[in-house]
């Protein structure tokens, strides 16, 4: 499979992804545990088909020491038993943020409200921000079909 654009021979695109990774650089510096971000990161790119982004955070995820059971199970992880209370309300989150064109109301009160359980305002913000950026370069990679397989943990880190 080829790319429809190198995004890295476009000035323009190239400018635009610098603020997009410097976006996923500050939330890795946030309080919000990595592992969780990673989790999220995966399930959004599940969702949305992206195989450059699923073939990243699986690798980066599992270089960090995640298991093979919980990165295998996040695509079903409402009905497995290795992820945390904590770690399930980010997913709902998640799955909700990503599919919200698909929700009459958006991220429901509920979702949220389970968030809130776990997380304080700046993991919030975080954790909010990291599905809004993780959908971003999901987005653009379907659309110019990125090429996914080659990606080696920690390459773009």
């Amino acid at each position: 499979m080829e790319a429809r654009l190198n995004v890295m021979a476009s000035p323009v695109a190239v400018k635009a992804m610098k603020h997009l990774v410097a976006a996923g650089k500050a939330l890795a510096e946030s309080t919000l545990p990595a592992s969780t971000r990673e989790l999220v990161m995966l399930r959004a790119s599940q969702i949305n088909g992206c195989a450059g982004c699923i073939d990243m955070h699986t690798k980066d995820a599992a270089a960090a020491g995640e298991t093979a059971v919980r990165l295998h199970l996040v695509a079903a992880w409402r009905e497995a038993k290795v992820f945390t209370g904590a770690e399930r309300a980010a997913l709902e989150l998640a799955e909700q943020g990503t599919r919200i064109a698909d929700a009459a109301g958006g991220v429901t009160d509920e979702a949220w409200a389970d968030a809130v359980k776990y997380y304080d305002e700046d993991q919030l913000a975080a954790l909010v921000t990291q599905i809004a950026v993780i959908n971003a370069f999901n987005r653009g990679n379907v659309i110019t079909q990125q090429p996914a397989g080659d990606y080696q943990a920690g390459q773009l880190h």
